[in-house]
This record gives C-alpha cells, structure tokens and sequence, in this order.
C-alpha cells in the first residue's frame, strides 16, 4: 500500500492509522481502544522507558491514541510520546509469536502487576486482533498472529453476588440519606430512586431499574404521571447519555448523547414507575421543576449531573445508612446495584423474565445469567409445587411421612 511501509511503521502508529475505522464509533468505545492499546504498547518499546509508567500509558490513552487530542498534548506529554515513538518496534516485529505473546502479556497486566478481569481480557485480545487484522490489510503484515497464540483466559463471572443487593428497607434508608445531603441531596434522590423504583436518579435506578447513563438523561416528556400518587405511571426511555469523557465526545462534553444499549438507533423502551416512584417524580418536579432542556435530574448548576458528583453523594449515604457492617461489605457498593436490586425484587416477585427483561432492556439469557444468584425461595415454591402435584390437596405430615391417600 503506497505511503505505509512495513519494515518502518511502528505499533504507535496503529492507533491513528485506524482513524478512519473509528471515526464512527461511539465515544466510550473508542476511549476503551486507546485504553487497550496504550496497555499492550510497553511490550513494543525496545529499551526500557525512562518515564512513569503510569504517565506513559496516560500519555497513550489520553493523547497518542487520541487523534482528536493528539496536537493538543502538553509539553510534558509531548516529550514522553517523543521517546515512545522513537522506540516502539515496527508492526513487522510481532511476526515472532514471542512478541505476540509479550504483546498480549503487557495488554492485560494492570499497573500493580495483577492481570484484569476476565472480561477485560477477552476484550483486549478482540482489540489487539481487530487491529492486527488492519495491520494485515494495510500490508504491515502477512498474518494476524493472534488467533493462533494460546491463550487461556479464565470464563468471566457475569451473575450479581446477592451480597450486594439491598432489600427495599436498605433501600429506603439509603434514599433518605442521600436526600438529607444538603444542597445537592435533594436534586439527586429521585435520580438514585430511578435505579431502583425507575424514578428520580437514584430513586430511579431502584424502582425502575434504569442504568446510570438512562437516568441522567431522563426528560419530562418521558414520563406518564397519573394525576394520583397511588397509581402506576410510565417512563419512556429513548436515549442515554454515558460518561466517556471530554477528549473523547467530540463536543467538549463529558457526556456523549447515544441510543439505548442493545435497541436498533431510534427504538425506546418502556418501563413501568410505581406508585411510590410517582410521587417522588411528582414531588420532584413540583419543587424543582424541569431544566430548559427537560431535563429531570440536574447538577446544583443545572448542568446534566457529573459521575463525580453521584459517586460522592451515594458514598457518603451509604456511611450514614446503613450499619459499619454492611458499610464495609460489598452491599450497594454502587449505585448501579441499585439496578440490580430492583430486577432481583421484580424477578423474585414472580414477575416472567421475558417481561423483567424487556423491562430492564436485557435478553432473557443475560437476565438468567447475571440474576440467577440473587433468586431466593424458588427452592421452596418448586418443592411446593411439586408436592401439591404429588398429594393435591393434602400436604406431607412431618410427624407421619404422608398422610390423607386418596
């Protein structure tokens, strides 16, 4: 291919090469390709780097990976981006499985040399071959060495540890915590009751089992009230706003405006609000009311409200709410379990999955998988069942075996 030589193109190069790959994908996406790549970079350097680790893959993520970003690094950056580029090896060099694996090795190893998730890994090594195969394209080289390395990577864990579910008690407590956070409190407890009812933010994530990014970016006109706090309204989901960070939005905003996760571009979901969650949105809107924009939950500035902002309030409530014990335990460590506390109650309550799934924007696969440690009592509804089949009307009698044959 004319212009790309590949005796000379170093790995540094990869990233900015596949610009034109990544011009169409999401914020958040591309965040975690640079992520990737800046990881698996130290395997490719051919003397040891004079910098910090940690600020040569900062430097990476943030800017060499970065097109967007890339001439606006800080002379400090610059310098280290410098001498990376200096001594990364050509693209040519992972034709050696031994680099492949180095590669690999680098790519998956966090800075306190523990390895990452299961999860992660996986995603780095589609990463790593996604952009080999590129390379393979562009001429860099003959084969992507990849799919051919051995690599074991442990089957990750997808299900919820019941451990960090609250009951509808915990819950409670923890919403009036965060509400007698002054002044922002107030503005974010029907934020975090979302998550949980699928109301305000954090009211939101529990009673209605929103993701964070659902609720943030939930407006007037989604919600159905009843003109009654005593009856079911309806949130209309349609778009989410993630955190992928400013560098990487392409607006200058921290948040990137995108359709809902795994719905077609344009398709809503539906949710369904609680009485208890209506009269907190309804409570809410009447104190509060809307932002210009419609939007419902907002910073004390009326901006759409930060990550910092909620990872503060909900910690600080967690230590007012609940006992030192279960503080310090995983329970409702962060606000998402709040999501995962309302699917769980909706699920237990004998709600179908198919239902709880189109609810929650999930496949009822992925609902079984994540939910199946959280599901208390089917033991005994199934032991039930299977003795009224068995004795119809009559029950076992502990003291005589069984009793009342027909």
């Amino acid at each position: 291919m004319p212009g790309i030589d590949p005796g000379s193109t170093r790995f540094i190069a990869l990233g900015p090469i596949r610009r034109g790959l990544l011009h169409d994908r999401r914020s958040k996406h591309r965040a975690g390709i640079a992520y990737a790549l800046s990881m698996a970079s130290k395997a490719m350097l051919d003397k040891n780097c004079p910098h910090d680790d940690k600020a040569v893959r900062t430097a990476l993520r943030r800017w060499g990976f970065n097109t967007r970003e890339r001439d606006s690094a800080p002379a400090e950056v610059e310098e280290i981006l410098r001498w990376v580029s200096r001594h990364s090896r050509p693209v040519s060099a992972l034709s050696d499985a031994t680099v492949t694996r180095k590669l690999m090795n680098a790519a998956t190893t966090r800075l306190d040399g523990m390895r990452v998730a299961a999860s992660t890994n996986r995603w780095h090594r589609v990463i790593l071959s996604n952009a080999l195969t590129h390379a393979v394209e562009l001429g860099l080289l003959d084969t992507n060495p990849i799919p051919s390395l051995k690599w074991k990577v442990s089957t990750p864990t997808h299900h919820v540890d019941r451990k960090s579910v609250v009951n509808p008690e915990q819950a409670r407590r923890l919403l009036g915590a965060v509400e007698a956070q002054k002044p922002s409190g107030p503005l974010l407890m029907p934020f975090f009751a979302t998550l949980y009812f699928a109301g305000l933010y954090f009211a939101g994530l529990y009673f209605a089992g929103l993701r964070p990014e659902e609720a943030v970016n939930l407006k007037e006109g989604d919600l159905t009230l009843p003109d009654t706090d005593d009856a079911w309204g309806e949130l209309y989901l349609t778009q989410a706003a993630p955190d992928a960070g400013k560098e990487w939005t392409g607006t200058g905003e921290q948040r990137d405006l995108r359709g809902l996760k795994h719905r077609p571009q344009g398709h809503g979901r539906p949710v369904p609000c609680p009485p208890e969650l209506v009269a907190i949105l309804r409570n809410h809107l009447k104190e509060h009311g809307a932002g210009p924009d419609g939007l419902i939950f907002r910073g004390r500035f009326g901006g759409m409200l930060s990550t910092s902002t909620i990872k503060q309030i909900w910690a600080k409530a967690r230590v007012e709410a609940l006992s030192t014990e279960d503080a310090a335990s995983p329970i409702a460590r962060r606000p998402y379990d709040l999501r995962h506390a309302c699917l769980s109650t909706w699920l237990n309550a004998g709600v179908s999955p198919k239902q709880v799934a189109e609810w929650a924007g999930n496949s009822v696969e992925v609902l079984h998988r994540t939910y199946e440690k959280c599901l208390v009592g089917h033991d005994q509804i199934a032991m039930r069942r299977i003795d009224s089949a068995l004795y119809g009307e009559f029950s076992r009698s502990p003291e005589a075996g069984t009793t009342g044959s027909p």
